[in-house]
């Protein structure tokens, strides 16, 4: 994946006019590695809201509060971009599950869009038009996978972790807890929707990964899930609605 000739995303006062053009049957992914952008963390505050400036006062470890801030930061430029605004004129607003959105009038634009970052990679994925979830997970191996997988997975999920070697079961794991949540994302019902209630595939690079949604099955042709790439040590998974559209994906580090 390569960035866009042209743009550099790690200029706080990065704009963008005419470039970011994205069409109705598209959905962009941007993948950025936040360690590798980390530059002076105050001129990136300068991109965010008052309300988003206070929220990142109130981390106390740094690198989660500078984690923040540039994915925040980030996703105005990158909405400024599709919408050629300047990244504080965004309007950005976020539902009770915190869900990501655009207050009117820029929601007229009909531009959808969702974020994860974890372990110093950051998600971004666009569309217009469509319900989209995405997410990321650092692989790590210090949890109860097992235990976690028994009291939030689903039946047929449990069966299939069961089966995979130990020594890839960290891995599977994460792909089915992002294939999770990019879904429950997307649908905007957050943790209010069961994760037992619907299966995923855990198998290695998947494009069509929701296997069963209950109670209605007929939900599971609604939507589009996919493995993603989202660099060393990381699982990422894209949840969109419809299968009519195709995938352009950037990266910057």
């Amino acid at each position: 994946m390569t960035i866009l000739p042209g743009m550099n995303v790690c200029d706080p006062e990065f704009r963008v006019s005419g470039l970011l053009e994205l069409p109705d049957n598209e959905v962009h992914l941007w993948r950025l590695d936040l360690n590798a952008l980390a530059v002076v963390e105050d001129r990136w505050k300068e991109v965010l809201s008052v309300e988003e400036q206070m929220r990142a006062a109130r981390f106390l470890a740094p690198l989660a509060r500078r984690h923040f801030v540039l994915t925040r930061a980030l996703l105005r430029m990158l909405v400024g971009g599709y919408l050629n605004e300047q990244p504080t004129a965004v309007k950005l607003r976020f539902s009770a599950r915190e869900k990501p959105g655009l207050d009117q009038p820029q929601a007229e634009s009909k531009l959808e869009f969702n974020i994860s970052h974890s372990g110093g990679v950051s998600l971004l994925a666009f569309t217009r038009a469509r319900e989209i979830g995405v997410d990321v997970e650092l692989v790590r191996k210090d949890r109860d996978v097992d235990g976690i997988a028994r009291r939030f997975f689903s039946l047929a999920e449990q069966k299939q972790l069961e089966t995979i070697p130990a020594e890839e079961k960290y891995e599977a794991f994460f792909r089915c807890w992002t294939r999770k949540e990019a879904y429950i994302k997307a649908c905007g019902e957050g943790l209010s929707l069961p994760l037992s209630q619907f299966d995923v595939s855990l198998a290695a690079g998947a494009q069509d990964a929701l296997l069963a949604t209950r109670p209605d099955n007929r939900e599971t042709a609604r939507w589009s899930l996919r493995e993603v790439p989202a660099g060393a040590g990381h699982v990422g998974a894209l949840c969109v609605a419809g299968h009519d559209w195709r995938l352009r994906a950037w990266t910057k580090t």
